[in-house]
């Protein structure tokens, strides 16, 4: 699981443990203790898929994964576990069909990257506003916009918003 989230998301190994839990207990919720397939319809799969994506991103707020369409989370549980089988989802099959689903289809959602481009070019125009104001003439603008991008963007690094 971990070599496989490293190709869609950028993170530590600690990362890739931390999405392997929550996969591992949104599976002992819904697929897990004996339940069957029968059990399991696709309606059910699906929100166990969703809540499981919803999770992830509750656990990394700057990483917001899309829900995957039901036609590619179908094909995908196809592919993994198969139509007719009538045994109980084993959890590497669930894990198998997470992976697949978000490197495919799902990908990410714009939400971090707008807060990121909305933090790169509000807070530098903020604080040119701010200086123009207070103080126009304490530091050249050809050197105060960039030192505050810089600043922004450590500051977003340190944050893990980067």
């Amino acid at each position: 699981m971990g070599q496989a989230l490293k190709k869609f998301g950028s993170g530590s190994e600690v990362k890739a443990k931390e999405i392997d839990a929550i996969i591992k207990k949104c599976y002992e919720k819904h697929c897990g203790s004996g339940k069957t397939t029968y059990e399991l319809n696709l309606t059910h799969f699906y929100r166990a898929i969703s809540e499981t994506v919803e999770e992830i991103n509750k656990k990394f707020g700057h990483t917001q994964i899309r829900i995957p369409d039901i036609e590619t989370l179908n094909q995908a549980y196809n592919k993994h576990h198969g139509e007719e089988k009538s045994e109980a989802l084993t959890r590497e099959e669930f894990q198998e069909i997470l992976e697949d689903v978000i490197k495919e289809s799902a990908g990410l959602t714009g939400f971090g990257a707008k807060e990121i481009v909305l933090y790169m070019f509000g807070i530098p125009a903020a604080a040119l506003f701010i200086k123009q104001r207070v103080a126009p003439k304490a530091l050249p603008n050809d050197v105060f916009i960039p030192l505050v991008t810089s600043a922004t963007v450590y500051l977003l690094a340190k944050l893990n918003k980067l």
